[in-house]
């Protein structure tokens, strides 16, 4: 049996698991620089044990992109070996917009985005590459809605499963069209699954929710071609994981879904 997990941890070291920086120094000068608030108030010692279950956020972004999930989207771009430039790409789920921006800054040649509200960043709705689908529900897209056929998608969804969504995008995809997809399993499991401030600790819960996420895609004969985690978690803790599909492939590679999911589970949290 492996041993009880501390409540309590220094703050820079977690800073680091939770990817907020990539390092225990970059910590330590934001902290010292009064630019990390915990729940809501600014720390002052990078040292200090917290809740692991404390909120962690930085008064100003330590990344590139107008939000986190520039970073996520990025780190999975370059796992999966993606290169998005000249690409038609759509992004599902958009909120601020740091996966649009993730494919604006590698060069995307077209972005539709689409969000069931309306606060995509202003430097993202004045690019003309970007064509934004406000309070538009993605279950519900229309034929026409997206111009061209998208040959990268991408989705980062909250409060909804992936496995409600994916299907009917599939008509909109072009042919060896990609689909890298967030799975949070805060959103797939059921509630009894959830546990404190939304987090979903239990090792088997994540592995039960991302079979049943390889099984829908199977289900719709996507290919499926790669798994990693996230680079980084999700703001209360949680961790997140990255599928890249193949929606009518040219060939018959594919990994082993079962044997990718245990071998992601595998490194210890």
């Amino acid at each position: 049996m492996s041993p009880t997990r501390p409540t309590r941890q220094r703050l820079d070291e977690l800073l680091v698991e939770r990817g907020v920086v990539s390092t225990r120094a970059r910590a330590r000068a934001l902290v010292m620089a009064g630019k990390v608030l915990v729940d809501g108030r600014a720390a002052v010692k990078a040292g200090h044990p917290y809740s692991r279950d404390c909120k962690l956020e930085l008064k100003t972004p330590d990344h590139p992109y107008v939000s986190r999930g520039g970073v996520k989207l990025a780190g999975a771009l370059d796992r999966f070996g993606i290169d998005a430039a000249g690409l038609v790409c759509a992004d599902i789920g958009s909120s601020t917009g740091g996966f649009v921006d993730c494919l604006l800054q590698r060069r995307a040649r077209r972005v539709f985005s689409v969000d069931t509200g309306n606060v995509l960043d202003q430097k993202l709705r004045a690019d003309g590459r970007v064509k934004y689908l406000a309070d538009t529900n993605a279950r519900y897209l229309r034929e026409g809605q997206l111009e061209e056929p998208v040959q990268l998608l991408t989705m980062d969804l909250s409060f909804i499963s992936v496995t409600k969504v994916i299907p009917v995008l599939i008509p909109f995809m072009a042919d060896a069209g990609r689909l890298v997809v967030l799975v949070k399993p805060q959103f797939e499991a059921g509630r009894a699954d959830v546990g404190k401030g939304g987090v979903v600790r239990d090792v088997e819960t994540i592995r039960r929710v991302l079979i049943e996420v390889c099984r829908c895609a199977h289900a719709l004969h996507l290919s499926i071609r790669g798994l990693c985690e996230s680079p980084i978690r999700g703001a209360e803790g949680n961790r997140e994981f990255f599928l890249c599909l193949l929606h009518r492939p040219v060939d018959a590679m594919e990994i082993d879904p079962v044997a990718a999911i245990d071998s992601v589970l595998a490194v210890e949290e």
